[in-house]
Order: C-alpha cells, then sequence, then structure tokens
C-alpha cells in the first residue's frame, strides 16, 4: 500500500532552458528543463544516478545513469527532436509502443513503425513522491488520450518509479478502453541498452523458447557478414549470449522470445557485465507472454533490447493478427502490465543470477 504521496503537476510552459530545481526530498532531487528542441525535461537523480524523463513526448526515458555508467544505447540523436515519426527521435532509453499496433509493419499494414504510443503528445504530467513498501520513492506520471473517430478511443497512464539507493526503476502501465465496443490492442515495451563487450546475457529464456528472424525489413540491405551471422547462430542460438568485442551486427538481429516465470510470476534477464554489475530486465509473462531480443552493433548505434516484453512479436498488426496474438480488451475495461528494469549493483546480480541458474535448464 502507497502511503505519503504527494503529486506536483506540470504544465509545457512551466519548463525553461535553464534547469530549474522542482523538488528536492529524501535524498532525491527533481530538476526541469528544456532540450535546445523544444522538448521538456525531467532529471531524477537519486543517491546511486539519475534518469532524464521527457513527461509530455512519450513519457519516454531519454537517458539513464546508474552505480557510475550510462545505461543507454549509443545512438545518432544527441538530444530529443519534437517529432512523431518513430526513426526521427529514436535514441531513447525507454519507449513505449502501441497501442493500436506496433512491430515493423508488413506489406498488408497502414501503421507506423511501432504505433502511435513512442512521441505521443501528453495531456498530463506530474512528479510523484511518496513511499511503498520498497521505500522512498521519487517518479513520473500522466496520461495521453488517443482518439480517432470509428476506430480507436483509449487512454494511456503510465506510472514510473525509482526509489532511494536503487538503479531499479518500476514501470506500471494502463490502457483503458474508452469505446463502447471491444478495442484490439498491442503494447511493447521498448528498453534500449548499451552492450558491455565481454558480457554474458543471463535469462528465464530457454533456447527452445527463441525464434530467430532470419530475413530483414525491406529498408535494410542483405549483407554477407549478416547472413554469416544468422547461419551461426541457427546453428547455436546460446552464442548470441556472449557479447563479443568487435563483433559487428549490421543492421540488426531480431528474435522473437517467450520466457519462464518464476514463483511469484516474474520472468529476468541480465546483462552480466564482465566487472559483475548488470542491466536488468524484468516482467510478468502473465501481462506479456512474448516479446523481442534486438541488437545492433554498428559504428552509429549500439544498442541491446535484452527483453522487449510484448503481447506480440514485432512483425506487424497483419501478421500477429494472423498468429493470434493481438489482444482484445472489452468495453469501459483496461490492460495493465508490470516492469521492473535498470542497474543492478554486483551483489544483486549475483544474487538474482542464482535464482535464474535455479529454474533454468536449456
Amino acid at each position: 500500500m502507497t502511503v505519503d504521496t504527494a503529486t506536483i503537476e506540470r504544465a509545457p510552459a512551466q519548463f525553461d532552458t535553464q534547469q530549474q530545481t522542482l523538488a528536492r526530498w529524501r535524498g532525491f532531487e527533481a530538476t526541469t528543463f528544456l532540450y535546445p528542441s523544444g522538448v521538456a525535461g525531467l532529471r531524477l537523480r537519486n543517491a546511486v544516478g539519475h534518469m532524464d524523463l521527457l513527461p509530455f513526448h512519450g513519457q519516454q526515458i531519454w537517458d539513464a545513469h546508474f552505480h557510475g555508467r550510462q545505461l543507454t544505447m549509443r545512438s545518432m540523436f544527441d538530444a530529443p527532436v519534437a517529432t512523431r515519426d518513430y526513426l526521427g527521435n529514436y535514441g531513447g532509453f525507454f519507449l513505449h509502443c502501441g497501442a493500436t499496433a506496433m512491430g515493423n509493419p508488413g506489406p498488408d499494414d497502414t501503421h507506423p513503425l511501432h504505433g502511435e504510443l513512442p512521441n505521443s503528445p501528453y495531456d498530463r504530467a506530474a512528479l510523484i513522491l511518496g513511499s511503498d513498501e520498497h521505500g522512498a520513492f521519487m517518479g513520473l506520471e500522466g496520461s495521453y488520450r488517443h482518439t480517432i473517430a470509428f476506430s480507436a478511443n483509449y487512454t494511456m497512464t503510465p506510472h514510473l518509479r525509482l526509489h532511494e539507493d536503487s538503479g531499479r526503476i518500476e514501470l506500471n502501465v494502463t490502457i483503458r478502453n474508452l469505446k463502447r465496443s471491444p478495442m484490439e490492442l498491442m503494447y511493447l515495451a521498448h528498453i534500449n541498452f548499451r552492450p558491455a563487450d565481454g558480457a554474458r546475457l543471463v535469462d528465464t529464456i530457454r533456447n527452445d523458447d527463441i525464434s530467430l528472424r532470419t530475413t530483414l525489413p525491406s529498408v535494410f540491405a542483405p549483407n554477407p557478414a549478416h547472413a554469416a551471422l544468422i547461419e551461426e547462430l541457427s546453428d547455436d542460438i546460446d552464442a548470441h549470449r556472449h557479447v563479443q568485442p568487435g563483433r559487428a551486427i549490421d543492421p540488426e538481429l531480431v528474435m522473437g522470445i517467450s520466457a519462464q516465470a518464476d514463483s511469484n510470476g516474474w520472468a529476468h534477464a541480465m546483462q552480466v557485465h564482465p566487472d559483475g554489475h548488470a542491466d536488468l530486465v524484468s516482467h510478468r509473462p502473465g501481462e506479456l507472454p512474448l516479446g523481442v531480443r534486438w541488437m545492433t552493433r554498428t559504428a552509429d548505434q549500439d544498442a541491446l533490447g535484452l527483453v522487449l516484453p510484448a503481447t506480440a512479436g514485432a512483425d506487424g498488426y497483419a501478421a500477429e493478427k494472423a498468429k493470434g496474438n493481438v489482444v482484445e480488451v472489452p468495453a469501459g475495461e483496461a490492460f495493465v502490465c508490470h516492469l521492473r528494469f535498470g542497474a543492478l549493483r554486483p551483489d544483486e546480480a549475483e544474487t538474482l543470477k542464482r535464482s535464474i541458474d535455479g529454474m533454468t535448464a536449456r
């Protein structure tokens, strides 16, 4: 049960190019600012790091630094861009994808890449402060309403928390159907870590539950190096769990996955760094039964989608609909999911690794 909760509402006009302190509380600090593009930013800092959020622009986490390192992928973007185009602003640490469709559009699709949520304009954003069973927290909540006549009418309301002395982020998502008829829904949580040379991927995903995409979307040209990588992993899918220094992944590697849950209903995946620190994604397969593992390592982008928990695969609406992977939300009801992701200290990573090793046999 949450107690001692406070909410500080903000409007876009209250953000300025100069950083302004919004709140200091229990070792946390929240500051507001504007990027050169005019996109509003909110930095939340605790004792072990900080993250930069975009309160009115998709409620993305643009960047995250915890335990002395940057978690976020390396991209071609120095700062967020004020656009609705997915690839015109692709460099953030976390993006919501969906909700009327998501994934790579196929030949029979008309939806944009990963749907309307990634860069959606939020109607409301608020800093939240409070405490729960894990201790004091500072976070962000907000809402975005998407209404298209004869088609869709829903609200998206994320609720994000950062606890004291922790690099782990908690996120709850509620998508409520406001129509008087059922809503088709697809959702994916796009979490983009920076790969660490020599790291090992440790997870609750059996090799038999990994499906390797052997073709590239039409926007990419085939190349011999990519074909050789696909051939290698087709013979030994476990090889992808070692982040090999100097091995290019160009343009991308995509795998569909389904993960095993522990006795508490959570599935886990880590990128364990050579020094023992780790990156983490935990989700509930009962809410997000499928997912994607995505990697790219080129001169311009370096990213690891350790696990992108989802309701469907990433092949676009028509293909996923044919597979039976499009969720139906009844009139007036809501889809809800919960995520935990971020950075772990070596002791935290070792404890979770022992738990994963105890439940997973490949």
